[in-house]
């Protein structure tokens, strides 16, 4: 096909809805469009139900689609499965909300007909994020999407449930739990957030029978109704005389003992604790060393039960503490209240303060699921990237302890377990049972708890290929290349996913884990409603469009750092777009209609010792097999911004600042034929593979782009990625072409700090020793005049400098600009002092600023880092001053 003109303006809304439209209806997102081909398979991290499109996800959906476009582009059956999280509590609060504003409660409706007013939610928005996700250009085989509770991954959930059951890896027991009494439900030690609060310690006298008392310190006195022990360590002499008494509970009356227990943290308070079983872990382990008694003082609703004295029954948890407070200050029992500084634990979903309570629940035996996943990580089955994310996965699997599954909510997967009425058996199957399993009886009636949502999502990688069927895609696609994911996740979801693979598969869920970094805003903070800080990702894309986006996110991804973000950075990088969209246009518009192009990868017959193909053709395509090269390596090791940056690199300054430049006399209709007709194909071949090497960072523009050039095949999302050709790998061009660049370069620079008019055209004399140099220089003196802007260039071993002319070096090359008439030297001296002089006042306060203590002591690290830029941005502009009056001084003493 013939070359096409591009409108003048790139218009990225249009664009997108079109193309993305086209990549859908040919099937290009489709795994089985390449059966044969080697697999490479991702799986995406489902979002909530209730998710709609943050930064966080477009930065995690945009590494992944690199990846896909990347690897479906080198000829790869790239599997990138899409779907949903069912998020149970949170999609539950959700259809709560709504029943609240109607003025009824899921109570009222009863269980099921609940539980399909949330599948009525989900049916009507559940979708939202999915929408999103395509507008952001995901590359997904929608065929595939999943639905954590779709009827293949509910029947996966039974059947893992079920025989870690009956393998024992799964029991019901008492235990203290993280309880909500906002949500209603129980919480794993993930879900709790930590939160610094500044609280008060109690110090509270137990009077001991038969005289004397024993103090201890806390921060929750409400608790100590349900105390059945006072504890101590074994090593304190503070307190071995008090061992084995018994001390009488105030406010209650009840006798507890005095108990040794080596968990007791002597520095803590008064070195004896309070043991409430039934409201702590610690202290429920203690008491189980110690056979006390578990007493229950505080409600799943948060109120204090029938179990606590008279006077404080029904009141709330808060409430309650500041009447326990006045009480004891009655009695005379209270020593004393002091501040104290601690992390309090909140629920994740609605930041109530957690109560930690004695509940029956269900639980998986986590330590022998989570060495075969150490050993695998170990063994290098499962590399981490960056590496250092391995020793977090390592600390936190070594100290596992086991989770908590059950969830008091109706919107989730009911566990699979009947308890029988008659003998109180519990029967535990795949499908809801006719009789219970021990007596044959039939009054069965199935747990009302759901199971913990992350317990699906930990088979996402399985379940989601078809298991527990023996399926051609679990075959052909697990494990998996890649997850692509952040590392607050990592104990949620990756350590829960090794697990799990392991022990179904036998093999681990995936190759590599992708750790990305946080977005954060200019200032380094995380980003939050509350702070006003938050970046859209829809309005952003609305303002500057897909491609500037995605491009900016992985230009910032460099690994182990969090990323900054800003208005200004996105729209430097659509500033890019729009430099990538100018160059086509003029390489469309000198191609002409009836330039016909050359085969991806060719170059129309073309060879290196063609006698039409220039230094710069050489250098340019030289630089572009280097570029093609650093792009893949780095892709390879999920360098993305490395990869990014050295393509902006090559397109905007390599390509548009030089190239393009450089070669436009050669462009014109009158220009001598063989030479336009070589750079044509040049600028073709380049551009060509350009739009190939961009398209999975900008998948938008460069459709457009590649549409609009001669090309065979249907779409640059199916073309071939370049590989690097070292048959043009020309080292001799890039050098010689370097020296012409750096002359360039210097006659620029020193107009830059003068202040020389861009219109000025001025005569430079350059004495050139080295005759190679010397021949290059006058090979292409041509390009140089017109570059940097001169009316005469004088090249000689022994060009004189003339009266008035400033000096600058490059590679050996004395460069004598005249400026006589250009400019005024007394009047440009004068401007720079006070432009200086300004500079070094700003420097004095900023550098003043920094070497306070107050405010390095105080100021928050982002801000003392944004000063330290300052500091050295004002001395670069310093030095670019002085280095200017330098060159006046010359200039006036060359007269």
């Amino acid at each position: 096909m013939s070359a096409r003109v591009l409108e003048k303006v790139y218009d990225p809304r249009e664009a997108e809805a079109r193309w993305y439209a086209f990549w859908l209806e040919q099937g290009y997102f489709r795994a089985d469009e390449r059966p044969a081909a080697e697999p490479f398979s991702i799986v995406i991290p489902p979002p909530n139900v209730t998710g709609f499109l943050h930064i966080g996800h477009a930065l995690n959906n945009t590494l992944q689609d690199i990846l896909a476009r990347y690897h479906r582009m080198t000829g790869r059956s790239v599997l990138w499965l899409p779907g949903t999280d069912h998020a149970g509590i949170a999609t539950q609060n959700v259809v709560e909300k709504e029943l609240a504003r109607e003025g009824r409660t899921r109570q009222e409706l009863g269980r099921e007909a609940f539980v399909e007013r949330v599948w009525a939610w989900r049916r009507q928005y559940g979708g939202i994020i999915i929408g999103q996700l395509k507008k952001l250009g995901a590359s997904c085989d929608w065929s595939r999407e999943r639905f954590t509770m779709d009827e293949g991954l509910s029947a996966a959930v039974r059947e893992v449930f079920v025989r870690l059951y009956e393998e024992g890896l799964i029991y019901r027991g008492d235990y203290v739990i993280n309880w909500c009494p906002r949500c209603h439900t129980a919480l794993s030690d993930l879900e709790v957030e930590y939160e610094a609060t500044q609280g008060k310690l109690y110090h509270v006298r137990y009077p001991l029978e038969g005289g004397g008392e024993v103090v201890v310190a806390t921060t929750r006195p409400e608790s100590m109704l349900g105390d059945t022990a006072v504890a101590v360590h074994p090593d304190d002499p503070r307190y071995q005389p008090l061992l084995g008494r018994m001390a009488v509970l105030p406010l209650v009356g009840r006798r507890i003992p005095v108990v040794a227990d080596r968990a007791v943290d002597q520095e803590f308070g008064t070195g004896a604790v309070k043991v409430t079983p039934a409201h702590d872990l610690a202290d429920f382990e203690i008491g189980l060393r110690h056979g006390l008694d578990r007493v229950t003082v505080v409600g799943e609703d948060g109120r204090m039960t029938e179990a606590a004295p008279a006077a404080y029954r029904g009141q709330d948890r808060f409430a309650c503490r500041q009447a326990v407070v006045r009480d004891l200050e009655a009695q005379g029992l209270l020593l004393k209240v002091e501040p104290y500084a601690h992390s309090v634990g909140t629920c994740y979903r609605c930041r109530t303060i957690i109560e930690p309570t004695l509940s029956k629940q269900w639980f998986v035996r986590t330590q022998p699921l989570a060495g075969p996943a150490i050993e695998a990580v170990r063994r290098g089955d499962t590399v981490f990237v960056p590496k250092m994310w391995e020793h977090t996965y390592f600390d936190w699997m070594e100290k596992i302890r086991d989770w908590c599954i059950s969830r008091q909510i109706w919107w989730g997967h009911r566990i699979p377990a009947w308890y029988c009425d008659r003998c109180g058996e519990i029967t535990v199957a795949r499908e809801a049972p006719a009789a219970c399993r021990a007596c044959g009886g039939g009054a069965l009636r199935q747990d009302e708890d759901v199971l913990d949502t992350w317990f699906s999502s930990a088979l996402w990688p399985f379940s989601t290929l078809g298991w527990p069927r023996l399926t051609r895609d679990l075959e052909r696609f697990y494990p998996t290349s890649v997850l692509v994911t952040s590392f607050d996740i990592i104990f949620f979801w990756v350590a829960r996913m090794m697990m799990m693979g392991l022990k179904f598969i036998g093999r681990v869920p995936f190759r590599r884990v992708y750790i990305h970094a946080l977005v954060r805003d200019p200032l380094g903070q995380k980003m939050s409603k509350s702070k006003g800080n938050v970046i859209d990702p829809l309005e952003v894309i609305d303002r500057y469009g897909t491609d500037a986006l995605r491009f900016t996110l992985a230009a910032l991804a460099a690994q182990g750092r969090d990323i900054r973000l800003s208005d200004e950075r996105i729209a430097g990088y659509r500033n890019f777009v729009n430099k990538l969209w100018n160059a086509a246009r003029f390489t469309l518009m000198n191609l002409g209609p009836t330039f016909q192009g050359a085969p991806a990868g060719g170059l129309a017959g073309l060879s290196r010792e063609d006698p039409a193909l220039g230094l710069a053709d050489r250098w340019i395509l030289s630089r572009l097999q280097r570029v093609a090269q650093e792009a893949e390596a780095r892709l390879q090791e999920f360098r993305f911004n490395d990869a990014a940056l050295a393509l902006y690199q090559f397109v905007w300054h390599e390509l548009c600042d030089w190239y393009l430049e450089a070669v436009k006399p050669d462009l014109a209709p009158d220009a001598e034929p063989a030479r336009r007709r070589c750079r044509q194909a040049v600028l073709h071949r380049v551009l060509e593979a350009v739009t190939r090497l961009l398209h999975p960072f900008m998948p938008f523009v460069t459709e457009e782009i590649w549409q609009a050039l001669p090309h065979e095949g249907a779409s640059v999302m199916v073309a071939p990625y370049p590989q690097a050709d070292p048959t043009w790998v020309d080292e001799e061009a890039e050098a010689e072409w370097g020296v012409v660049m750096e002359v360039i370069r210097a006659i620029r620079n020193v107009r830059a700090e003068l202040d020389v008019p861009p219109a000025a055209r001025i005569e430079v004399a350059a004495r050139v020793r080295d005759p190679a140099v010397l021949q290059r220089l006058q090979a292409e003196r041509a390009t140089i005049l017109l570059l940097a802007r001169l009316s005469a260039l004088t090249l000689g071993p022994d060009a004189r400098r003339p009266p008035e002319s400033a000096v600058a070096v490059a590679r050996g090359v004395e460069l004598y600009l005249s400026l006589r008439g250009v400019i005024d030297a007394e009047e440009e001296a004068r401007r720079l002092a006070r432009e200086l002089a300004k500079v070094a006042r700003e420097l004095d306060l900023a550098g003043a600023k920094l070497a306070n203590a107050d405010f390095l002591g105080k100021a928050p690290p982002e801000v003392v880092e944004k000063e330290q830029e300052k500091v050295a941005q004002l001395k670069e502009k310093a030095e670019q001053l002085q280095g200017g009056l330098r060159l006046l001084d010359e200039m006036r003493g060359s007269r």
